[in-house]
């Protein structure tokens, strides 16, 4: 099963991570999105277009009105979400044109501080 992290980190961390994990070798076991602030993870994935990642979890590739059907949603409507999606690098975009997000499993992951 492929799976994808979704996570609140500073770049600073991600990169400290990423540097821990070229020293020993060994590669993450998951892929991971990374936002910077808990603003803009609830900015990029609002309730809608988490409902789209959620459609697309292990579906393939799917053009925009298949998505649109699947999610009882207006074409248009799904079309600006997916594009924001891809701007934010969460889905991909084939070169048929389709949209791709290429896990079977999503965890998010993040731990909320005192300020």
């Amino acid at each position: 099963m492929k799976t994808v992290i979704i996570e609140v980190k500073s770049p600073e961390e991600s990169f400290a991570e990423m540097r821990q994990s070229l020293k020993s070798g060994k590669p993450d076991t998951c892929a991971r999105i990374s936002f910077v602030s808990f603003e803009l993870l609830w900015k990029v994935l609002t309730l809608n277009r988490w409902n789209v990642v959620q459609a697309m979890t292990g579906a393939g590739p799917l053009g925009i009105r298949e998505l649109a059907r699947k999610l009882g949603r207006d074409v248009s409507a799904v079309h600006a979400d997916c594009a924001a999606l891809v701007k934010a690098g969460v889905i991909d975009r084939t070169t048929q044109g389709k949209y791709l997000f290429p896990y079977d499993a999503v965890h998010v992951d993040f731990m909320l501080k005192a300020a």
